[in-house]
C-alpha cells in the first residue's frame, strides 16, 4: 500500500535534511544550461548509435525529472524542459561513486536536475543523454499526482495551474500558442501603421461598453473608481489628438457571470483607424483571422470540438434582420413590429422585460436563436440603434447603425463599427443611456462629458473594433472553456 501525500511529503523532507547533512545544497543557483532538449532532438534525432559515438558532442541541460527507473549501477530518468523531453542515462561508472550515491539516494520524480553529457542511443534505440555530470538543482517536497502524466481533476487543474503545467504537457502548448497569436496580431497591426498604446485601467466613469463594472476606491483622493470595462473612449480620444491608427492589447473587467465563455477578467485587442468604415474593418478582420490561422495552424480548415470550420474568405455576411428572418422563418416586416417581436419572444420562450426597447428584444431573440448556430465564420451587420450607443447611424436608416459582429463556432469573436463622431448625437445617446440607468439598467453607460468635449474638437471619421483574445485562442487551440486559455481563471474560494 502506497503512503499518502502527507507521508510522502515527510519522506521528502527527511531526504532534504539528509542532503544538507552531507553538505549538499538542495537549491543551488550556479548551473547555467547551454542547451534545451529540443535542440538535441533536432540535431541528432535521425542519427544512428554509431554516428553519435563518433560525434562525441557535449550538451548541458536542466529540467524536471518526470520518470525514473533504476537497475543497480545504472538508472534512466526522463527530463522535461521548455523544449520538450529527453531520456538521461545515469551510470555509476560515468559519474563516480559519490555523485551516483547522492543521485540514487536523494533524486526523485519531481526534482529539478542539471545534466552535462553526450547524445547516445540505448539498446532500445531511444535517443538519450549519457550523463557525465549530474546535479540536483531543486528538491521537490511534494510528490506529483499519481500517474503524473495525467492530472484529471478539472477544478484542481485550474486552482493549481503550476501543477497542471507540469503534468499535462498539452496545457503548456495552449499558452505557447496564445503567445504566438498575440505576437502575430501585434505584427499584423504594426505592419499596417498602427501604434501600440496604453490607456488607464482605472476609470472615473465606467464607459466604452454596456457592462456592469467592478468598483474600487482610491484612498488618497477619497474617490470611487471603476475597473475598465473597455478602453474605447480613451482610444478614440487619441484619434482626436491625431494618432490616426492605434491599438491596445488590454485587460478588461466586467462584473458579470462566469461560464465556459465568460471570465470577469479577460483580454481584448482594440484598434481604431481614422478614415475607415466598418466595411473596411470587415476586410481587415478577414485577412487578420486567415493570416493568423496560416501562421499558427498552417491551415484554414480547423476542427473545433468535432465541427469542421473553414476560414477561407469571403466570410458570409448577413444583417441582423436577415439572420433572424432565416432562423425563425418570418419576414422582415414582422421583425419591425414591436408587438409581433414580443409575440415571437414569447413563442420561442425568450425572456424579455416589458420596458425593453424593440432593439433589445430583437437582439435577445438573436442571441438565443441565431448566435449558437453561426458555426462557420459569419459577419452579422446593421444592429439596432438602441443597443449601439457609440456607433454611427446607417445612412437612410435612422433606426440602425453601421456595426458588425463576427461569429465563429457559435460565439462572438469581434465587434466593430463606424464610429460616431457627431458630438451632439453622442450627447443625446449618453442621455438616453442615463435614462435607462435610472430605470434600473445596471449595464447602461454613464454620461462622459469630457468625451463629448473631445468630440467637439473634432474626431476624424473612423472605424474601431475589439477582438476577444481568449475566445480566439479557444478556437485555434480547440478547447471548450475559456478557463483552458487563461492561466489563472477566477474561481470561487474553496471551502476548507
Amino acid at each position: 500500500m502506497q503512503d499518502g501525500p502527507e507521508e510522502q511529503v515527510e519522506q521528502r523532507r527527511r531526504k532534504l535534511k539528509g542532503l544538507r547533512e552531507q553538505g549538499v545544497d538542495p537549491y543551488p543557483n550556479d548551473f547555467n544550461p547551454e542547451n534545451i532538449t529540443a535542440q538535441i532532438q533536432a540535431a541528432h534525432g535521425e542519427q544512428s548509435a554509431e554516428d553519435l559515438l563518433e560525434i562525441g558532442e557535449e550538451y548541458s541541460i536542466a529540467g524536471r525529472v518526470m520518470a525514473r527507473r533504476s537497475f543497480g549501477k545504472v538508472a534512466f530518468i526522463k527530463v522535461h524542459d521548455r523544449g520538450g523531453a529527453i531520456q538521461v542515462v545515469v551510470e555509476k561508472n560515468a559519474l563516480g561513486d559519490e555523485v551516483f550515491q547522492i543521485f540514487k539516494q536523494f533524486v526523485e520524480v519531481g526534482d529539478i536536475v542539471g545534466v552535462v553529457g553526450s547524445p547516445m542511443r540505448t539498446r532500445t534505440g531511444e535517443l538519450s543523454i549519457h550523463a557525465k555530470k549530474l546535479r540536483l538543482l531543486t528538491k521537490s517536497l511534494r510528490p506529483l499526482p499519481e500517474k503524473w502524466h495525467g492530472l484529471k481533476d478539472v477544478e484542481l487543474r485550474y486552482r493549481r495551474r503550476y501543477l497542471d503545467l507540469i503534468v499535462n504537457r498539452d496545457v503548456a502548448g495552449v499558452f505557447v500558442l496564445r503567445a504566438k497569436i498575440i505576437r502575430h496580431i501585434r505584427s499584423y497591426l504594426e505592419e499596417r501603421g498602427f501604434i501600440e498604446v496604453e490607456t488607464p485601467m482605472m476609470h472615473t466613469l465606467a464607459g466604452g461598453a454596456t457592462a456592469r463594472p467592478f468598483v474600487t476606491h482610491h484612498n488618497a483622493l477619497d474617490m470611487q473608481l471603476f475597473m475598465r470595462v473597455a478602453p474605447e473612449l480613451f482610444l478614440k480620444r487619441l484619434l482626436v489628438g491625431g494618432l490616426e491608427r492605434v491599438y491596445e492589447l488590454n485587460r478588461c473587467f466586467r462584473n458579470e457571470g462566469i461560464s465556459t465563455q465568460h471570465n470577469p477578467e479577460f483580454t481584448m485587442v482594440e484598434f481604431y483607424q481614422a478614415y475607415a468604415t466598418y466595411t473596411d474593418l470587415m476586410e481587415l478582420t478577414e485577412e487578420l483571422i486567415c493570416s493568423l490561422a496560416d501562421e499558427v495552424k498552417g491551415t484554414r480548415k480547423l476542427s473545433y470540438q468535432g465541427r469542421e470550420i473553414e476560414l477561407t474568405p469571403p466570410f458570409r455576411r448577413l444583417t441582423v434582420h436577415e439572420a433572424l428572418s432565416e432562423a425563425l422563418g418570418v419576414s422582415a416586416e414582422v421583425l419591425g413590429d414591436e408587438q409581433a417581436l414580443r409575440k415571437l419572444a414569447d413563442l420561442h420562450q425568450v425572456t424579455v422585460a416589458d420596458d425593453w426597447p424593440p432593439g433589445r428584444v430583437l437582439m435577445s431573440l438573436f442571441d438565443e436563436k441565431v448566435e449558437p448556430n453561426l458555426v462557420q465564420p459569419t459577419f452579422i451587420l446593421d444592429f439596432p440603434l438602441g443597443v449601439s450607443p457609440l456607433s454611427r447611424k446607417k445612412a437612410g436608416r435612422e433606426d440602425l447603425v453601421d456595426r458588425f459582429e463576427l461569429y465563429i463556432a457559435g460565439r462572438e469573436m469581434a465587434n466593430a463599427f463606424s464610429e460616431l463622431n457627431d458630438p451632439d448625437d453622442q450627447r443625446e445617446r449618453f442621455r438616453a443611456q442615463m435614462e435607462a440607468k435610472a430605470q434600473g439598467d445596471l449595464e447602461a453607460m454613464p454620461y462622459d462629458e469630457d468625451y463629448v468635449r473631445a468630440l467637439e474638437y473634432g474626431m476624424p471619421p473612423a472605424g474601431g473594433e475589439g477582438i476577444g483574445i481568449d475566445r480566439l485562442v479557444m478556437l485555434l487551440a480547440d478547447v471548450p472553456s475559456i478557463r483552458d486559455v487563461i492561466l489563472f481563471p477566477l474561481l470561487r474560494p474553496k471551502r476548507q
